[in-house]
């Protein structure tokens, strides 16, 4: 039996609601087009080289990807600025590049550490749960900067089911002794932090006065894709 316009209009509507009701929000790293924002976004990639400086394609499409949803919807203060913490990398290597993607430069690339229980060198076991001492994985937005017993520390905000006990859990960024060159030689890997992403002690305040107040980080690994994402 045919349709009419009017009629077939509507049924679809109807597909549309049931589909959006079951699913739920997308994960932010999902999108159905490729929008222009994300295509330059993509050509930052190759631009600053960035697979001969370690970070995956996938890490950084997926990273551009969130970026552009949280920019899409108003959340990110720093639309120019994006963090990406690349824990499918072993914690000797520099894994941690912060990118200036509207000007096209490479503004820090350094060593983070993952949390105590998740692993040694490797990154392998993550979790949202106070008190775990491991990673979050996913999208975190900055916030405001205080002193706490790490010294000069930058908040953030977990913006997905993966991560968004981090206030909870006070997962934070600061600086830490043990992420350093000198542990790396004494250990073959850095120290681990109790879940927080910690960068080297010298770095940790011009990071935190770049990425602070409203810009976007991601952690990421391949088990985020398997995650539970809002």
């Amino acid at each position: 039996m045919r349709l009419s316009l009017k009629k077939l209009l509507a049924v679809l509507g109807i597909l549309t609601i049931a589909y959006t009701n079951t699913l739920g929000t997308p994960p932010l790293h999902v999108k159905k087009e490729v929008p222009a924002s994300i295509k330059k976004t993509a050509s930052v990639y190759d631009s600053l080289h960035l697979a001969g400086h370690g970070l995956s394609r996938q890490a950084y499409d997926y990273a551009v990807r969130g970026f552009n949803r949280l920019a899409d919807k108003g959340l990110l203060k720093n639309d120019s600025v994006i963090t990406i913490v690349d824990f499918d990398q072993p914690s000797y290597n520099k894994r941690m590049y912060i990118l200036d993607i509207k000007n096209y430069k490479i503004l820090f690339r350094t060593w983070a550490a993952h949390g105590k229980n998740t692993g040694r060198e490797t990154a392998n076991s993550f979790s949202n749960s106070p008190n775990s001492h491991k990673s979050s994985l996913g999208f975190y937005i900055t916030e405001q900067t205080y002193n706490g017993e790490n010294g000069y520390s930058l908040k953030l905000m977990g913006m997905e089911k993966s991560n968004c006990n981090a206030q909870k859990r006070a997962i934070v960024l600061h600086g830490a002794p043990y992420v350093s060159q000198r542990t790396i030689e004494s250990m073959g890997f850095i120290g681990r932090s109790h879940g927080c992403p910690a960068v080297p002690t010298e770095l940790s305040k011009p990071i935190i006065n770049t990425i602070k107040n409203g810009s976007c980080l991601f952690i990421y690994n391949k088990a985020y894709l398997s995650s539970l994402s809002v």
